[in-house]
């Protein structure tokens, strides 16, 4: 019996259990997954410039290895510039041991008036307190470091995997071919093709977005008077990659300079209110009209495969997210059986413009 003419029962079974398999697999093989999918998106961005250098009689591998070089000297180069923004903050570290004491001081005072705790009884409890959590939570504590570190420890394999998925992709195609036997070749082409395009336009409007973002965030914390604007400005538009709560993130950072620097909150309270501005800017309206029209995926299925690939790999599956996504409707848009899952994942603002036309 085919698998499409089995009971309805039976057929979910078999999806169920084939995506608990699927998941638990993502999950055990995150360490592989991660920084392979890193590379792969890496080799479609790199692929154009390859193969115009190959156009040119340049042989395939040194083509491949001047591309790789070059990007990891652009990278490093920006690294090392910001870099040099964290050693110039090194100025703020005295500043921020003193307001740390006005602060706990003032916690201690206000304490002590409002609820009769002694200083050295808050001590005590403090220390009770800190202790307790560092018991209770030195395995989230040191799971986290060792993930973190594990995945940095990951990424520096990404180049050599750049090299070889490029410098092997006619066999990579060839193996498509082979495995999908019953689907025309021209067919495969145009898939691949649809994925790379996928890929590069997504990286090119995250682009644009944090252009726009790093922007606005620097002229408005320029015009707050807060100092180091383009550093937190850029520093915080890159945080993007990481979407919907990225911007919040890297608010972070301003809003804790400038309750250091400034004699006023207020000053802390109106970069809070501009990164809460941006963000809202951000999601309603930059991200979904320049990234969301490229890759089509709507905001509700953006949501769930953050949350989804955000328990699965960490940060890294927060950042792989969206582009995920974006290539899964590729696939599923171009296989018939799937294509109601794709339309599922599919832009709502476009059916609707879709529906208005046929009306």
């Amino acid at each position: 019996m085919k698998p499409y003419q089995q009971p309805f029962n039976a057929r979910l079974a078999y999806i169920l259990i084939s995506l608990v398999i699927v998941i638990y697999g993502m999950y055990m093989l995150s360490d592989l997954l991660i920084p392979l999918i890193f590379a792969v998106i890496f080799a479609l961005l790199l692929m154009p410039i390859c193969q115009f250098l190959e156009r040119h009689q340049v042989p395939r591998w040194l083509a491949i290895t001047a591309v790789i070089l070059l990007t990891v000297g652009i990278l490093t180069l920006f690294f090392y510039l910001v870099y040099i923004q964290v050693m110039n903050l090194e100025e703020v570290l005295p500043q921020l041991t003193e307001k740390a004491e006005i602060w706990y001081r003032k916690i201690q005072i206000f304490i002590r008036q409002n609820f009769n705790i002694s200083r050295t009884q808050q001590k005590i409890e403090g220390r009770k307190y800190l202790t307790e959590f560092l018991k209770n939570n030195s395995d989230m504590i040191g799971n986290t470091v060792s993930t973190t570190t594990g995945l940095l420890g990951n990424l520096t394999i990404i180049p050599l995997y750049v090299f070889l998925l490029l410098l092997y992709r006619d066999f990579i195609r060839v193996f498509f071919y082979k495995i999908f036997k019953s689907v025309n070749s021209h067919r495969i082409d145009i898939v691949l093709k649809k994925v790379k395009d996928v890929v590069i336009n997504y990286v090119a409007g995250l682009g644009m977005v944090i252009g726009i973002i790093g922007t606005l965030n620097t002229l408005g914390l320029y015009l707050l008077g807060i100092e180091h604007a383009i550093f937190f400005g850029f520093l915080a538009s890159f945080l993007v990659l990481i979407p919907y709560i990225g911007i919040a993130i890297g608010s972070l950072l301003p809003i804790l300079f400038a309750l250091i620097t400034k004699d006023s909150t207020w000053y802390a309270f109106g970069v809070a209110t501009l990164f809460f501005g941006i963000q809202m800017l951000e999601g309603n309206f930059i991200t979904p009209y320049i990234v969301g029209s490229k890759v089509s995926v709507n905001s509700m299925a953006a949501i769930i495969a953050l949350i989804i690939f955000g328990n699965l790999w960490g940060v890294g599956g927060l950042v792989l997210a969206l582009p995920l996504t974006a290539i899964i409707k590729v696939i599923f848009d171009s296989i018939e059986d799937l294509r109601p899952y794709g339309f599922l994942l599919g832009d709502f603002d476009h059916i609707d413009v879709s529906k208005k036309r046929h009306s």
